[in-house]
């Protein structure tokens, strides 16, 4: 059985059909998915998502790309729902450059002041990085927090070998599936095994076979891990088991779903 580590399911093209897509994950071999708010607005609906699911679990925190209505009393109310809820880390937080550059700075201190958050509750954190790893990795040695996932990670393998030592677990999923992904296959391929985590961050990053608008779901996790497994020359049952471990050294809140 396969955990996914990162999927937007109280997304509206997810969550109307949430009793569905969850059933066709578990047939699947998916049997538990980790799903991260992006804002105080979906604080509640991630939770209530992850309530009515065995197969759920929630972290809280706030995106990067949307600060647009950030206000300070925002991380206040963060720090609240933390103290009063099981979030079983702080996310998704992060920088992105990528898309966005005129908000740097804000960027920047939200970023910070999460990081902070995630190191007074003892918690790890799921972090978007994109354009602005190098940046990440100085907040991340001047702020010492519990490890955690570098979602989505495409960056070179010194930094990933720095993400490594600061305790973080390297993320992967559908982009490696394409054919011109020749860069993030071969960390997938040559990055230590013990450091990857797998993910879809459905309904976003779809695997290269979803064609003709087709919605990505937690179910294709288990493709987008054959895919890894042939990538590496690996046995796909082993291999469930290393990566649940991964998962569970990232996120150590999970342990207690697999005794």
């Amino acid at each position: 059985m396969w955990i996914d580590s990162h999927c937007h399911m109280d997304n509206e093209l997810l969550c109307q059909n949430s009793r569905k897509i969850i059933s066709a994950s578990i047939t699947e071999g998916v049997d538990l998915i980790i799903i991260p708010s992006v804002s105080k607005d979906n604080f509640d609906n991630v939770i209530k998502l992850a309530g009515k699911f065995k197969q759920c679990v929630y972290a809280l925190g706030i995106h990067p790309m949307h600060l647009s209505s950030f206000e300070d009393n925002d991380l206040e109310l963060l720090e609240c729902y933390l103290l009063n809820n099981n979030s079983v880390a702080v996310g998704e937080i992060g920088l992105d450059f990528f898309i966005r550059k005129d908000n740097q700075s804000l960027q920047e201190d939200v970023f910070l002041a999460q990081l902070k958050i995630a190191n007074k509750f003892d918690l790890p954190v799921i972090m978007h990085i994109r354009g602005a790893i190098d940046l990440a990795l100085k907040n991340l040695r001047k702020i010492k927090v519990r490890g955690g996932i570098a979602h989505a990670f495409n960056g070179s393998f010194q930094q990933a070998y720095q993400l490594i030592e600061l305790g973080f677990k390297l993320g992967f999923g559908g982009a490696m599936t394409y054919p011109r992904a020749k860069h993030i296959q071969k960390l997938a391929k040559e990055l230590p095994i013990e450091a990857i985590v797998l993910e879809t961050d459905s309904p976003d990053m779809s695997p290269a076979w979803l064609v003709n608008g087709e919605n990505n779901q937690p179910k294709e996790l288990s493709k987008i891990a054959e895919f890894f497994c042939n990538l590496r020359g690996l046995e796909p049952s082993k291999t469930a088991d290393i990566i649940r471990n991964n998962t569970i050294e990232a996120i150590p809140k999970l342990a207690k779903l697999y005794t």
